[in-house]
């Protein structure tokens, strides 16, 4: 068995005091929660997950599985308070869909949500793709997957990319070798470590088709879909307004039909092709702004996009009016 150090979990001296509960026995100090309620105002989960629907434009079919998750392990702590059965659920999760989807930052949230239920100790999410755990040569791959592990342990470990372990059309390749320490720690480990897999939809099918004992791990499949015109929309005003910029009508307009217009281009990446168009609109704002150098500028001048900023995109001179 793969051994991975920094795993002992006999003093968990990173769980909240109120949720080191040992599984089987209350705990010896005071008499633990009794009701949902009780769990809720003790760990503060139901602010995350406010959080979470604060941060996410839709999603809903997202958001309403991390709060079933959530439920599951409250009422896990209200069995283990009353001295009932209980058994770390297997929380391993795969995040299909397109970039830009907000994934990473479910995965965020996800953490929090975890640490603060006593399932993981720290709460920290470790982000990696397979060039963090794959080597180069014979005898690379295991120290370098260890590592990660060990630095993932007592919280998330995100794998971005996922299906790229796999290469099959490479004899030499030893994508393999991580894929089977991974297997083996997310099966001991699971009461201090949450795997998250992430990509494509299409191409993680074909990557658990072809690894059944991953897919045999993964409780948890979440479906992220593509955002349309209104909801990019209402990323883009969160956005500005927390960059304490804003539209002016004409804008608005433009920017609606840049979006309708991006979205069937190729490489679309949703909310993070938003990001990217808008810091792209104030950059021509200030240099519109920029050539000017006389003017007196007001604060209204200093946070409005105009039309002009955004219909200077090059997507509207490749596409027909």
């Amino acid at each position: 068995m793969y051994a991975i150090p920094g795993t002992n979990r006999s003093n968990p001296v990173d769980a909240p005091p109120a949720l080191a509960v040992v599984h089987g026995a209350p705990a010896a100090t005071a008499p633990g929660p009794r009701t949902v309620a009780a769990v809720l105002a003790q760990t503060q989960v139901e602010a995350v997950l406010d959080e979470l629907d604060r941060e996410l434009v839709g999603l809903k079919p997202v958001k309403q599985r991390i709060r079933d998750i959530a439920a599951l392990l409250v009422i896990d702590k209200l069995r283990e308070g009353l001295g009932l059965q209980s058994q770390h659920p297997s929380l391993h999760m795969c995040f299909s869909g397109n970039p830009g989807t907000g994934k990473t930052t479910v995965a965020l949230r996800m953490a929090q949500i975890l640490h603060r239920l006593g399932h993981v100790r720290k709460g920290h999410v470790v982000s990696v793709t397979r060039d963090d755990l794959v080597g180069q040569y014979i005898g690379h791959t295991a120290p370098k997957t260890k590592e990660v592990l060990k630095k993932a342990m007592g919280g998330v470990l995100f794998i971005d990319e996922a299906y790229y372990l796999y290469r099959p059309e490479n004899e030499r390749d030893y994508g393999q070798e991580a894929i089977e320490i991974l297997l083996q720690v997310m099966e001991n480990h699971r009461d201090d470590l949450v795997v998250i897999l992430a990509g494509y939809k299409d191409r993680m099918n074909t990557f658990f088709q072809s690894n059944p004992g991953m897919s045999s791990r993964i409780a948890h499949h979440l479906d992220f879909p593509d955002y349309d015109c209104g909801e990019l929309r209402h990323i883009a005003q969160s956005m500005l307004q927390q960059q304490g910029y804003r539209f002016s009508d004409e804008a608005q307009q433009a920017f609606d039909r840049y979006l309708q217009l991006r979205i069937g281009q190729p490489h679309f990446a949703n909310a993070r092709s938003v990001r990217n168009a808008l810091d792209r609109a104030r950059l021509r704002q200030a240099s519109r702004l920029f050539a000017d150098r006389e003017r007196a500028l007001s604060e209204q001048d200093l946070c409005t996009l105009e039309a002009p900023d955004i219909l200077a995109s090059r997507l509207f001179q490749e596409s027909p009016p």
